[in-house]
């Protein structure tokens, strides 16, 4: 695979390392990367790759740009919000390097595809932020033989590493044999992330990648690096394959596929969402709040800094963590509405308060961004 007089020009800072040269630039042309995600840490992954030269870059993604994303999701900016992610960064790649060859899958990859989408490209990277598709994607990666470059973030911390089973390292059951239970974990959307954290990851991603593609220096097949962004601090762990590893071990048992929303306790949403007993809508706690002679409390469990962003007048913070302190200042007789950002702690202080005795506590579905949506348009969601 040749360089034309254009190439040679653009990656000239390559070619005159040593380690890289020409032939290694043509090995990094010569290979095909998927990255799926084009969210945090697929924004810097892609741009990173096409400036690099990677030949071939396919983006696997589903969804649609949130002007929440843009805190940190560069491949992204004002004019795509509302648009397919998969084709902005189609479009932000051709324009940092019209060379690369970008492949859009513009689906969610499942159990059924992801064999097929996986199959063509030479190494995967994880740039996903939920537990069913990283393990779906080292179930797939091992069972093909393919490099798994893997990140995540949360608040002001990353991890990364390779999964390469064939490369003589563990894979991701290695290291998390069962997913945490459902809610365990919070989300980036329910526990912020700092803007520039997956940056910082995705960059060492990318670097793992190069380095696989040329073939050169030490990767972290068998090695975990951790980084704090508040300390400023690399840690590094030394992860070894697990011989009883269900799927890369000496007598493995998964042979194949399997359903990851089960595996990891997510239920499927049923086609029409039956009434939960425990909860009210937003409109019933607009009554509430209008009308003192129904004798409804409503409380408000987010964190004092959600609490500063948006709240509603007249509605006292007790912070979930703070409940088992202080449920005694509320009255176990008395009807009380809870809410949150999006009811799913609510529902968690709910159960609590039944625990203590209380008889008439209920959850706000939706919480405070229903509320944004249904009642008063004037309060920000975030």
């Amino acid at each position: 695979m040749e360089l034309s007089n254009e190439e040679i020009r653009r990656y000239s800072r390559h070619l005159i390392l040593p380690e890289v040269g020409l032939a290694g630039q043509k090995r990094i042309k010569a290979s095909s990367v998927l990255c799926i995600g084009a969210g945090g840490l697929g924004s810097p992954i892609a741009m990173y790759l096409a400036a690099a030269g990677i030949g071939k870059i396919g983006i696997v993604d589903f969804d649609t740009v949130d002007y929440s994303n843009l805190q940190r999701q560069i491949l992204h900016t004002d004019a795509d919000v509302g648009r397919s992610k998969a084709q902005s960064a189609k479009e932000t790649i051709a324009g940092i390097n019209p060379n690369v060859e970008v492949v859009i899958h513009d689906t969610r990859i499942s159990a059924d595809n992801a064999f097929d989408l996986i199959a063509p490209y030479d190494i995967v990277v994880d740039g996903t932020d939920n537990f069913p598709t990283r393990y779906l994607t080292n179930d797939a990666c091992v069972l093909l033989k393919k490099p798994n470059v893997y990140g995540s973030i949360f608040r002001f911390e990353g991890q990364a590493s390779v999964f390469a089973p064939q490369l003589g390292g563990p894979c991701y059951r290695c290291l998390y044999p069962e997913p945490p239970p459902p809610g365990m974990v919070p989300s980036c959307a329910e526990g912020g992330v700092l803007g520039v954290l997956p940056g910082i990851i995705g960059c060492i991603q990318t670097t793992e990648i190069l380095k696989l593609a040329l073939g050169k220096g030490s990767s972290l097949v068998g090695r975990l690096m951790l980084f704090n962004a508040l300390d400023m601090k690399f840690r590094e762990l030394k992860l070894r394959r697990d011989p009883s590893c269900p799927l890369c071990g000496d007598n493995p048992t998964i042979k194949e596929l399997i359903d990851y929303e089960q595996f990891c306790g997510i239920l499927p949403e049923p086609a029409t969402p039956a009434h939960n007993p425990d909860e009210v809508l937003v409109q019933d706690m607009k009554k509430a709040l209008d009308d003192v002679k129904l004798n409804i409390k409503v409380i408000d469990v987010r964190e004092p800094d959600e609490y500063e962003i948006a709240h509603i007048r007249n509605v006292p913070l007790i912070p979930l963590g703070t409940l088992p302190q202080r449920f005694t200042e509320l009255d176990p007789n008395q009807i009380i509405y809870v809410h949150c950002k999006s009811g799913i702690r609510s529902l968690k202080a709910v159960s609590f308060l039944r625990e203590q005795g209380f008889k008439y506590v209920k959850s706000v579905k939706g919480g405070i961004n229903a509320w944004a949506d249904e009642v008063d348009h004037s309060v920000p969601k975030y």
